[in-house]
Order: structure tokens, then C-alpha cells, then sequence
């Protein structure tokens, strides 16, 4: 059935105001329309979705349509579980069209972008160029729970990657077991299996494609465009799901930020931010050093590091840091290494964290320091021992590089 084209704005808040009164009707966390890349031996395997436009908290309006447009191409939602999944097809789309008909005119650039959306693939589908049925999913999460399906686990990488999901606030359990092992060919992902089947042939003809990288995530730049003062020199060091604030500089070599870890600001990256990790505003992780992540040391805690705090060349942190901290090169602080902290050094830290509880002692556990601001963790060179000092340097990274 058509749906009749809605002639003002007026009219179409009319519409969402009633549709919301629906029973199937449910406000999502999160939804958007996915173009899907399946697989070229078994085509109801989904090995990529790309979202044009991602909701997240937001445009409830939308999320009416497209639950309004579906109910009228003949599917019925059940919005009862944690997440909806549809084909879209040219009916569903020509239903959305007439729902947004007032706002056609106006969509372009910010403005509309749903709007925007759903006029791009009707144009894809007046021309024939796509296949309905296989080419574009509408994806609905419903709950935070444990992610079903391919496409959920893309929506919510989305909401990472673009920032409208803090870090660390969305389940993604269960993602590694959804998601393929493909090769990836720049921004396509092909089945091993099919290359294996098809390897002779290929190099025959000389059709072998480049791959870039075997892996169940892409390139974070495969699908977000970052802000204009970030950098990432080398794309293969970012993947999905990390998310980086506006300044932030990923160098080549040792650097590496994984999925749901990132940078609340500008930060230099010469290191590696395991996943989970979090590194504060005007931080430097020096070059080949490592924050642990949840799987790699932390006892699955994850870690934060604070602003203005300098990570040396080769150091590793599997504690989180506060502000103004300093770790020297090649220095590891885990939770149970041993810091020496002399009594004018031990006031000194206090004056700076007068929440701390510190005990009557001069060898901490790497734990018991956990979070503190301003303590410069050093290693003495001819005892070998680890030692605590208040930190007196202010770490203050080149505002022409950031």
C-alpha cells in the first residue's frame, strides 16, 4: 500500500505524534539504513555494513518513518527484542519519500540527512543500479544488550567511531563471534574461502587482488571521516570502533588504537591504546609505548590516562594515570610493581591528590597509585629499583602540530 505523500511540516509531526501511539512503536538507542556487503560464496552471509547515516538518541522522527514506511511494504516490526533487522525495497522507499516530502526540498548539506538518505538509494533504485532485496538493510537497536548480528555490531562501531557513544558505554559482547575473518581489498571484503576456490584462476588472469590486511574489522578510515586538524599517517593503525577527538596525531611505527579506545582530545599517538583505553587532552604516548588493555594485563580493567601526561618511548602502563604524570622510557607500572617513594617525594604527591589515603610506607604497590595526578615514575639506574617523584615538568604538546 502507498502512502500518501504529507504536504506540510505541520503535517508530518501530526504523523509521528499518532505513530508513536502505535503498539509496535518503540524508541531505538540507535538505527539506520545499511548498505551490506555479503559473501561471494554464500550470499546470506553479511561480511560488512556501511551506514550513510547513523542515529544514536536522536531523530525519533526518522525512526517513525521507516517503522511506518516497513509496516506499509507488508513487515511487520517486532520491536520486543533487542534489535530489528529488514530488506528494504523501492516500496519501502517510496513510502519514506512521501512521509518526508516536506523536507525534501531543504535537504541538503546538515540539514536532513535521513531525508538525504533515502533520496540517494530511490535515486539507486529508479536506475536500477542496486538490487533491492540484497543491497540495503534497515537496522533498529532496540536495548544495549549483546549484539545478534552483523549489522548491529556496525551500528554501534559507528556510534563509537563518530563520537555519539561515549567509550566504554556500549555492549559489544559477543562482537568477535558475529563478526567474519574476510580479506580486506581497500574498502571490500572478500570470503578466504572464495579465494581459495578461485586462487588459480585469479593469478591466471592476473585479477589477484591487493589485500591490505586479514582481519574481522576494517580500517577505522574505511568509514569515518575524521576532523580536519586529525591525522592518521598510516591507515592501517586505527581500526573501527576507536574513536579519536578533534587534534589528535596517529604516527606510523609502533602506534596502534584499537576498537573502543580513543582520545578525548588533542593527543600524539607514537604508541599503542589496547582496547578500552582512554587517553586524556594534551597527552603524549611516546613512541612503541603501550597502555594495556582489558585483555592484555589489566585483569579486565580498563585504563584511563589523564591529561597532559607523557607515556616515554617503550614504557608500559597498566594502571590508569592522572593528570600531569610522567612515565620515562622503558619504565613498565603495572598494579603490582613496587614504587619507592621517599617522604619529601610522598608529601609532595599528597599536596597534589588530597583525596589520597596514602599508606604509612615508602614502597607502594603500582595499584595503591592508581589515578593519582602528578607523579613522575622513574627508574634508578644503578639499583634498578622504581621510584615516585612529584612530577615538576608540564607536559604541553606543539599547538602548530595539533
Amino acid at each position: 500500500m502507498a502512502i500518501k505523500a504529507l504536504d506540510s511540516t505541520e503535517a508530518f509531526a501530526q504523523f509521528v505524534e499518532d505513530y508513536k501511539k502505535n503498539d509496535t512503536y518503540r524508541d531505538p538507542i540507535g538505527f539506520g539504513i545499511a548498505r551490506v556487503d555479503r559473501g561471494q560464496l554464500n550470499s546470506e552471509k553479511i561480511l560488512q555494513a556501511t551506514y550513510p547515516v547513523i542515529n544514536w538518541n536522536e531523530n525519533y522522527g526518522s525512526a517513525a518513518v521507516f517503522m511506518a514506511a516497513l509496516q506499509e511494504s507488508g513487515i511487520e516490526i517486532d520491536s520486543s527484542g533487542s534489535e530489528f533487522i529488514a530488506n528494504i525495497s523501492k516500496e519501502f522507499v517510496h513510502n519514506a519519500m512521501a512521509l518526508f516530502a516536506p523536507y525534501i526540498a531543504e535537504a541538503t548539506g546538515d540539514a536532513h540527512k535521513n531525508v538525504q538518505l533515502i533520496k540517494a538509494i530511490a535515486d539507486l533504485f529508479e536506475s536500477n543500479v542496486v538490487d533491492d532485496a540484497q543491497s540495503f538493510k534497515v537496522v533498529f537497536v532496540f536495548e544495549d544488550d549483546a549484539p545478534k548480528s552483523v549489522e548491529s555490531v556496525y551500528l554501534k562501531l559507528y556510534a563509537l567511531s563518530t563520537g555519539k557513544a561515549a567509550l566504554r558505554k556500549i555492549n559489544l559482547n559477543g562482537a568477535f563471534g558475529i563478526l567474519e575473518n574476510v580479506a580486506w581489498s581497500g574498502n571490500m571484503p572478500i570470503e578466504l574461502s572464495w579465494l581459495r576456490e578461485n586462487e588459480i584462476s585469479l593469478k591466471v588472469d592476473g585479477m589477484y587482488p591487493q589485500i591490505d590486511s586479514v582481519d574481522k574489522f576494517p580500517r577505522f578510515l574505511q568509514h569515518i571521516i575524521p576532523a580536519d586538524n586529525t591525522r592518521i599517517l598510516d591507515a592501517s593503525k586505527v581500526r573501527m570502533g576507536a574513536q579519536l577527538a578533534p587534534g589528535t596525531t596517529v604516527m606510523p611505527g609502533a602506534s596502534y588504537i584499537n576498537f573502543n579506545a580513543g582520545t578525548t582530545g588533542p593527543v600524539m599517538v607514537e604508541g599503542r591504546i589496547s582496547s578500552s583505553a582512554i587517553v586524556g587532552s594534551g597527552s603524549d604516548v611516546g613512541g612503541g609505548a603501550s597502555i594495556l588493555g582489558v585483555l592484555s594485563g589489566t585483569d579486565g580493567n580498563p585504563i584511563s590516562i589523564g591529561q597532559n601526561t607523557l607515556l616515554g618511548a617503550n614504557s608500559v602502563t597498566g594502571i590508569p594515570l592522572g593528570d600531569g604524570c610522567i612515565v620515562d622510557a622503558g619504565v613498565a607500572i603495572l598494579a603490582g610493581t613496587k614504587v619507592l617513594i621517599d617522604t619529601d617525594e610522598y608529601n609532595k604527591i599528597k599536596e597534589a591528590n588530597p583525596q589520597w589515603d596514602g599508606a604509612d610506607t615508602d614502597i607502594f604497590k603500582g595499584a595503591t597509585l592508581a589515578g593519582l595526578n602528578g607523579i613522575h615514575f622513574r627508574q634508578d639506574s644503578i639499583t634498578g629499583e622504581i621510584k615516585g617523584f612529584r612530577s615538576t615538568r608540564e607536559v604541553k604538546l606543539n599547538e602548530e602540530l595539533h
